[in-house]
C-alpha cells in the first residue's frame, strides 16, 4: 500500500523549514586527529554546515532530490558560508534570507569524550534562524514542493512560530504535504506548555511525523500525557497523519500506518565517533525510500543505515551519504552481521 501520494507534476520535492547553524567540531582528518577528551583540551576545529533540517536538506540533495529552503541566516561571513554551501550542491536558496538587525547564526561547539559520550555546547543569543516572520512565507513557493518539512525547534519563538504555522496553513490549502520533524531541543523553550501548545497544531496537520518516544510525551503533555507508542501513532491518526515514527535510540524505531500495520528496525552495529547526527541521517534515508515509493521497512532500513553511518562521521552535513554509499553499507553490514541484522 502506498501512503503518500506525491504531486509529480511539482518543480521540488521538498522544502525544509527551520534551523541552520554553524558546526565546530574537533579535527578529525588526515592531518590532525583530536582524539576523545574534554572540549577544554581540544585545540583545533573543523567547521561544517549544521542545524538538523539543513542537514537533512543537504542529505536528500546527495539523494538526488531536488529541495529547497526556508529559512534566515545572519549578514556576514557565516551567512555567506551557509548560502554558499547550500547553492554549492543547487539547494534552493531562493527563500534563504537574510537577517537585518544584526541576529547570529547558532554556533555549535561539539565535545566528544568517548563513542557513548558526547554534548554540545550551543551559542543562540540575537539568534537568526528563530527571526523567520510570516513576510518570509511564500504561497507560490509551498506550491510549487511536493512536501513541506517543519523542523520543530523552528516554533520556539516568534516570529519563526507564526512562520512555520502560516506555511502548514498554506501546503493545506495547496495540497502539499507536511511533514513533522518534531526536532525537541531544550534551548529557546520558555516552558513545556508552550512545547506541547505548538507542536500539536503542527502535528494535528502533519501527513508523517517523526520523533523521539520523549519528544511525543512533550508533543502530548497538555493532551493525553502518557500515551503507548501504539496509542500515540492512533491519536495523531485520527488527525491527519498517515505516518507516524516513534525512534527510541539504540533500541530502534517503529512506522505505525494509517492502515494499522507497524514495522520496526534496529540501528546497525557500527564504532561510534559521536552521540549526535544519526536522526538527520534517519530522517533523510527514510523520506528519500518514500519518494522512491519503497514499502514502509525498506525505507526504514534505508534510514537506520544512514544514521549509523553518520554516528560514525565527525560532522552531520559533509559526510551524509548518497544512495549508493548507503547501499553498500547494508550490503556490508549484511554480509558481517546477516541479513536481518537490522530487523526487529
Amino acid at each position: 500500500m502506498k501512503y503518500i501520494e506525491f504531486d509529480q507534476k511539482r518543480k521540488l520535492d521538498l522544502i525544509l523549514l527551520g534551523r541552520v547553524a554553524i558546526d565546530f567540531n574537533p579535527a578529525y582528518n588526515d592531518k590532525v586527529k583530536e582524539d576523545f577528551k574534554p572540549l577544554k583540551k581540544v585545540h583545533m576545529f573543523e567547521m561544517f554546515l549544521g542545524g538538523s533540517p539543513a542537514n537533512i536538506t543537504v542529505g536528500l540533495n546527495k539523494h538526488g532530490l531536488k529541495v529547497g529552503f526556508i529559512g534566515k541566516v545572519s549578514n556576514d561571513q557565516f551567512g555567506d558560508f551557509v548560502t554558499d554551501y547550500f547553492k554549492s550542491r543547487g539547494i534552493d536558496t531562493s527563500n534563504l534570507t537574510r537577517c537585518k538587525h544584526g541576529e547570529n547564526l547558532g554556533l555549535t561547539f561539539t565535545e566528544m569524550l568517548s563513542a557513548k559520550e558526547s554534548s554540545i555546547l550551543m551559542y543562540r543569543n540575537k539568534i537568526a534562524d528563530l527571526q523567520l516572520s510570516v513576510e518570509d512565507i511564500n504561497e507560490a513557493y509551498i506550491k510549487s514542493a511536493k512536501a513541506i518539512l517543519i523542523s520543530g525547534t523552528a516554533l520556539a519563538e516568534s516570529p519563526s512560530r507564526e512562520a512555520a504555522i502560516k506555511a502548514v496553513n498554506l501546503a493545506k490549502k495547496n495540497k502539499t504535504k507536511v511533514i513533522f520533524d518534531i526536532d525537541y531541543r531544550a534551548y529557546n523553550w520558555k516552558n513545556l506548555d508552550e512545547i506541547s501548545i505548538y507542536y500539536s497544531i503542527v502535528a494535528k496537520e502533519a501527513d508523517i511525523i517523526m520523533g523521539s518516544r520523549e519528544e511525543f510525551d512533550l508533543t502530548e503533555r497538555l493532551i493525553k500525557p502518557h500515551m503507548s507508542d501504539l496509542e500515540s501513532a492512533k491519536f495523531w491518526q485520527s488527525y491527519n497523519a498517515k505516518i507516524v515514527v516513534i525512534k527510541h535510540g539504540m533500541k530502534g524505531s517503529t512506522a505505525y500506518t494509517i492502515d494499522g500495520q507497524k514495522f520496526s528496525i534496529k540501528p546497525f552495529p557500527v564504532k561510534a565517533r559521536k552521540g549526535f547526527g544519526g536522526g538527520d541521517g534517519y530522517a533523510s534515508g527514510f523520506l528519500y525510500g518514500l519518494y522512491q515509493g519503497w514499502k514502509i521497512i525498506d525505507c526504514l532500513e534505508f534510514g537506520s543505515a544512514e544514521a549509523s553511518m553518520m554516528v560514525r562521521s565527525n560532522n552531520c552535513s559533509d559526510d551524509l551519504p548518497s544512495a549508493k554509499e548507503v547501499r553498500a553499507f547494508i550490503k556490508d553490514e549484511k554480509k558481517k552481521y546477516g541479513e536481518m541484522i537490522a530487523r526487529a
